[in-house]
Order: structure tokens, then sequence, then C-alpha cells
């Protein structure tokens, strides 16, 4: 491939990442054509670009498809494939299966022959080790996550992890092995890591920092390095790859000096020799998306470094960018490729045309110079991929990624390298532990000086494009000492004066019905109150959706919980652990996690002109069961309504219906939209402008149903449900009428839905 080419090659890669992604009309076709030109005039330079364009905007166009179809949830289906991932989670198993046959039990349903690779649930599974053939009847569901405003995109993180289906396994039929897992070096060496005396800690870092196995860190460990912004350490990147194929090139080139003294530079074989450990230090890492880019690099780095009819540095660049997509178009979705690929242009931008540094001053000053630099880019990275910022990382990664690439991953690995003889092992990966120790210490007194800063949404683009600026600001060469600093201080008080008003004015109501699956948490706040009603569910795996929603320490002044069921409760128990709650009511009668006041009809209170009040339950609430003792709120924000009546049923609609006032903003409805709720008169007399349904997605209850939603489409509600549109906020009492916006859980189907009406039933 001429040189020249690599920029136009990974031009068109990216152009066909975009056009597999968007699919515009005649997609297929426009393609086609276009290669068709090029082979036919022979213009043979153009083949390849539009070849590559082509090849990847139809790998990402079919991926897109390829999720499993709707007609196949909750239907058992008989699935064999290999294990790729097993993490044992108390009663629970989370697997990762490349599938290899599937077909529905049931004749006459839709084939499933597409699925290649689904995540599953298994309780009380037997044994299992990543590798294994697995015979398995299933239930699965189209990958999906919550969709919330500013949290973690569990569906996007499906998507780029090729998996196309979520579900849990069946035990009748139990699970069969069908094979042992296949001939592994990564997996006898985990082995080998267990059966050694070595503390816990020790060896999950040796685990991670040497073979890659970063799966089996704890969260604390990942909450560590997340607030210290060392995270890029512990996975098998650029860094790691890079060391060995360093290593391995200089003993290659010493070997080569010693063989023949003469001609020892001119020795191609220990450039091989480098290319070929960085394979197969990436294969033994497994070849996961990140070590995959990793070693890509490192071919392209060593190609560049050889000066053999080697691209240049920056041709180098797009030419790894171009490879990278090519083999995992995915990848275009992944933070960790941008990060690495905005990395290594910084320091090609800072080092280009430099001279090598010498002696160990020099060194120590580029060292220094080169993560000052790195730094606020890399904030700025971060801050658009995960919405948080280390003020502890310049500082900590000067120390630590030298502690890192020069002692802990050498010492580690060569333990591995001496694992025969047992006694050189031991003394290395003592001097691991011992390294670990101290790196681990440095992190925690870090964060307890500058711990982790999650910044408001509206706070997160303007800081990270001033972070950004400062980077290029800093690397770009020739300018004046007086221009950067000047410059600098402009930029970091960008944020500052960007930063928009407070959302909420006094008399106004903010309300988000949260996307929590199938259960209820709703979030009301004014100019300065913030209370919520319900607390999420807690699913059989002990995962509350909650815990996903905000970072610890939140204040809310009020816990409002509708009843003590686990779809509504289940989250209580964290809510307190984790954040400042003021006080929490519930209704007489309830069993809960924490304590309590009761919450009683006519019992009202105001906070910055909205004006609170419960319509349900009476004092004596005797005779009634958990759903109809539902404390039932109406909120009042300048003349609009709104009303939550938790599971309440029907007959007690009607006893608290003359209460309500008349029409109705808003109403989340009863019991997540069940026929036992949202009687003939409650809707009939309310006619509530707006419906949202609480409900998760493929929720086995069919939820919301549909005589309920023909009743109030009836009326002319417009209908929002949780399972479609995500999280639904509604804003009160700052216009005539109340506006609401959904979050739409797929952010390439744009359904039209905000401000809009939809006639939502069932998929029973």
């Amino acid at each position: 491939m001429p040189l020249g080419l690599a920029i136009p090659l990974a031009l068109a890669v990216l152009f066909g990442v975009a056009l597999g992604s968007q699919a515009p009309p005649g997609l297929g076709e426009g393609l086609g054509l276009a290669v068709l030109w090029a082979m036919a005039g022979r213009r043979w330079l153009w083949l390849l670009p539009l070849g590559a364009m082509a090849a990847v905007a139809v790998v990402v166009l079919l991926a897109k498809g390829a999720d499993l179809p709707a007609g196949l949830v909750r239907e058992d289906l008989a699935v064999e494939g290999r294990l790729l991932e097993v993490s044992p989670e108390a009663r629970l198993t989370r697997l990762t299966l490349a599938v290899e046959s599937c077909a529905p039990l049931v004749e006459g349903r839709l084939p499933c022959d597409a699925l290649r690779r689904v995540r599953l649930s298994a309780y009380e599974a037997p044994a299992m080790q990543p590798g294994e053939r697995w015979s398995l009847v299933v239930r699965l569901r189209p990958p999906s996550g919550l969709a919330n405003p500013d949290t973690f995109d569990y569906r996007a993180w499906l998507w780029r992890e090729g998996i196309q289906a979520a579900g849990y396994v069946r035990r009748d039929p139990p699970p069969r092995r069908l094979a042992p897992p296949g001939v592994s070096l990564r997996r006898p060496a985990l082995a080998h890591l267990d059966t050694r005396d070595l503390p816990p800690r020790h060896a999950r870092w040796l685990a991670a920092l040497t073979l890659g196995a970063s799966e089996r860190l704890t969260p604390d460990d990942w909450a560590l390095l997340n607030a210290s912004g060392t995270t890029h350490l512990m996975v098998i990147s650029g860094l790691h790859v890079g060391l060995v194929a360093t290593f391995v090139l200089l003993l290659g080139r010493g070997a080569a000096r010693l063989a023949t003294p003469g001609r020892w530079r001119l020795a191609v074989w220990p450039w091989w020799l480098a290319g070929a450990a960085a394979v197969a230090y990436a294969g033994l890492a497994g070849l996961e998306p990140p070590a995959m880019r990793a070693m890509i690099m490192t071919l392209v780095g060593l190609w560049v470094a050889s000066g053999r009819h080697a691209p240049g540095p920056w041709q180098g660049w797009w030419l790894a960018l171009a490879l990278v997509l090519l083999v995992d178009p995915r990848s275009a979705w992944r933070p960790g490729l941008w990060l690495s690929f905005l990395a290594v242009a910084l320091l090609i931008l800072i080092w280009q045309g430099r001279p090598r540094p010498r002696g160990l001053r020099g060194w120590l000053r580029a060292l220094v110079r080169t993560q000052l630099l790195l730094a606020p880019l890399m904030a700025a990275a971060v801050l658009v991929a995960f919405a948080r910022l280390a003020p502890a990382a310049p500082l900590v990664n000067l120390l630590a990624v030298p502690l890192v690439s020069s002692l802990m991953v050498p010492l580690g690995l060569l333990g591995w390298l001496s694992a025969p003889l047992a006694p050189l092992s031991t003394l290395c990966w003592w001097l691991f532990g011992r390294l670990v120790e101290l790196l681990t210490g440095l992190l925690e007194l870090a964060v307890e000086w500058l711990p982790l800063w999650l910044p408001s949404p509206d706070q997160v683009t303007p800081l990270a494009l001033a972070l950004g600026l400062m980077a290029l600001l800093w690397a770009l060469p020739g300018l004046a000492l007086a221009l950067r600093l000047v410059g600098s201080l402009v930029l970091l008080a960008v944020p500052a004066i960007t930063t928009p008003p407070p959302e909420l004015a006094p008399g106004e109501l903010r309300v988000r019905i949260h996307d929590v699956g199938q259960g209820q948490l709703i979030e009301l706040r004014t100019a300065g109150y913030r209370a919520l009603y319900d607390a999420g569910p807690r699913f059989g795996s002990g995962f509350t959706p909650l815990e996903t929603l905000w970072p610890p320490g939140q204040r809310f002044d009020r816990v409002i919980v509708s009843h003590a069921d686990l779809d509504h409760a289940g989250g209580v128990g964290a809510l307190v652990d984790r954040h400042r709650v003021g006080d929490v009511l519930a209704p007489p009668g309830e069993t809960l996690d924490v304590a309590f006041t009761p919450c009683r009809a006519g019992d009202a209170w105001e906070r910055d002109g909205v004006r609170f009040r419960f319509l349900w339950p009476p004092a004596d609430t005797a005779g009634l069961s958990s759903n109809d003792r539902s404390c039932v709120l109406e909120a009042s924000a300048g003349g609009q309504r709104l009303l939550v009546t938790g599971d309440v049923g029907r007959e007690v609609e009607r006893a608290f219906l003359l209460e309500a006032e008349a029409p109705l903003a808003a109403l989340v409805a009863g019991h997540h939209g069940s026929r036992t709720s949202s009687g003939p008169q409650l809707v009939q007399r309310l006619a509530p402008q707006h419906v949202v349904f609480s409900a998760g997605r493929h929720n086995p209850f069919g939820h919301p149903d549909d005589g309920v939603v023909r009743r109030f489409r009836g009326v002319g509600s417009c209908l929002w449900s949780t399972a479609h549109d995500g999280a639904v906020t509604l804003w009160l009492g700052d216009g005539q009428t109340a506006r609401v916006r959904g979050e739409h859980p797929l952010p390439w189907r744009h359904g039209g839905v905000e401000g809009g009406c939809l006639a939502l039933e069932s998929s029973e």
C-alpha cells in the first residue's frame, strides 16, 4: 500500500462508520456503484479506500440489525456455544456466550441463528469456566438498558461489545457441558496464580497488569483507580504491549550486536521478533478490543521506528487508526480508542522535531514535561467520555506511570518467565506486591487530598473544551510563554463564565420519572427542594437501579415510599446508605428497612411556591392491602397539577377522587398501567393532559394494559412510557402547558415522541 494512502484510507473508514450508523436510503446501492466505478476505470488507488468504506459501512449496518427479534422475547431457545467470560456473583453467575447454534424449542417461531454473542445470568449454576462449550436453554430479550440522562449507557455498552441479546439460563432442562476449554495460555496462567500464596490484592493486580484479567479487580479497586485518574494503567494497553515489544527489541538487537558486530544495525530480525512478541502478548491477554488496539498501534509504531521504507509518525497514526477500525468497526464507539489516539497524537506533536533526551536528568525532565502536557488533554477526554474529573491525576501519574511501566510490569512478567524457578518467581512477585502497596497507598493519599469531582452536566462541555485547548496551547511549538500563560488563564475562566443560571425558578417544578425497569422512581425538584417518590426496584441479583443514577453524597430533603413492594421500595436501603436523606414517609402498617413517618391524607407542605399534599391513605388502614395503602401525592405548580397514585386499585381511586383537583397536567398511571388501576371514573373526571407509565421493557405483565391505554386515549391524553421513551421529564409551572421530554433508549431511532402523543399498547 502506498504510504500516501494512509490518510485517505482512515478518512474513508471513518466515513464508512458514519454511513453505517446513519443508514441513509440507498446506502448499499451507492457503495456498490462507487466500488464498480473504481474497478471499471482501473482507478486502483481509489479502490482500496472505497472498498474499506463499503466494508465498514456494511459491517456496522448489519450489526445494527442483528439484535434478537422482538417475536422471540420470553420464548425458550436452545443455544450452544463457547463461554467467553464467567463472573460469579454470590448465587448469580454472569456469562458471555459466543453462540454457535440457536433454535426455538417451539416450532413455527422466528429463527435466531443470526445471534453471535449473548449475555446471560445463571442462578445457582454449575461450575463453569471460560472456554468451555455448553448447551443451554435460555430466555432472551433484545439488548436494552436503563435510559436516564447523564448516566452510564448500558445499551450502548452492549452494542459496542457486540452483544445482541441478554437474558437468563433456564434451570429445566439443566445446562449441559459439551466440551472442555480449548488450548489457552491465559487460563492455566490464572489457575497457576490461584495456587500461589499471594495476598488477594497482589494477585488481582498481578493478573490485571500482566495478563489483562481486569475482571478480577474489585469495585473498590476500580473506585480507587477512577478517583485517581489511573484506570488506563490497569488494562492491556499500548503501554504494556509496547514495553514487551521494546524489551524484546533491545534483547534482539543486543544479540545481533554480539553475533554480527559490524552489521548489527542492519539486522531486520530483531524488529520482526519484537512484532511477534507484541502479537503473542496481546494473544495472551485474549485479543479483546483494548489488547487488539494496542497490538496494532505497537506494530505500526515498530514500523515507523524501524525507518525501513516506513511511514512518518503522522502517516503511521492515520494508518493505525484505519487498521483498528477495519478490524473492529465498533471501536469507533469505545472511549478507550479515542483516549489512546488522542494521547499518541499529542505525543507526536510534543516530540516531533525535538532532540532525543540525554542522561538521567534529560529523561526525567522529558517525563515530567510529557505527563504535564498530556494531563489536560486526557482530563478533557475523560470528561467527555465519563463526565468525571480526577484532580489528582496529573501529579499521581508522574509517579504511577514510571512505577508501573519501569518496575511493576517488568517484575510481574519476569515472575511469569521464571515460574519454573520458584524462588526467583517468588522474589519477583514479592517485590511486585511491595510496589502494589506503595502505589495503592499513594493513590489513597492523593484521593483523600484531591477527591474525584463529578461536575454538573452543564459544566462538562465547556470545561472539556477549555482543557483541550489548553493542552494544545502548551503543546504547539514556537508560542511565547506569556501567550501560553494568559491563554490558560482565559480558558480556565471560560467554564465559570459560561455556566448557565439555575434551571428552576420559584414556582416551577421539574418531575423526572426515571427508567428503572419494572418499578418506579420519581424525582421532584423545585428551586431549592429535592424529593423522591419511591426508590426503584431491587432485582434478584441484589442490584438496585438507583445506584446508577447519582454519585454518592446527594441530598434528598424527603423520600416518599408509596408502599413496601420491592419494585417501589427495593432501593431504600441503598438510598439511605449512599446519600443524605432528610426524612422518609411511607403508609402506616408497612415494613421497611429504614425508619419512617406515616403519610396520611390531608398532610400538606409547600416549598418554593410549589404545594404538595397527600390524598391517601386515611389514618386507619386496617383491612387495606399493601397496594391500596399507597401514598397518593398531588403536586401543584402555577395552576398545573401532577398526581402520583402508587399501586392503588380502582375502589381506592373512587374514594379520593373528589379530593383531586381537575384537570391534571400530568398523571403517573397507577400500578404501572395495570388493568386494576386507572378506572373509568378517574380517567373521565381528571382527563390528564399527559400520562406516564413507569414500566420495564419487555415486562412479563403486559404493562401498560391495552384497555387502560385506550381509556386514556379516549380523553385525549398524551401517553408516555419509560419502556419506550426512557426517563420522562416534565416541567410544570413555567407556562400555560406542561413541557415533556423523553430520553429515548436507542439513539438512532427517533420516533418524534417529544411533545407528541402516542397510542401505546402492551405487547400482549
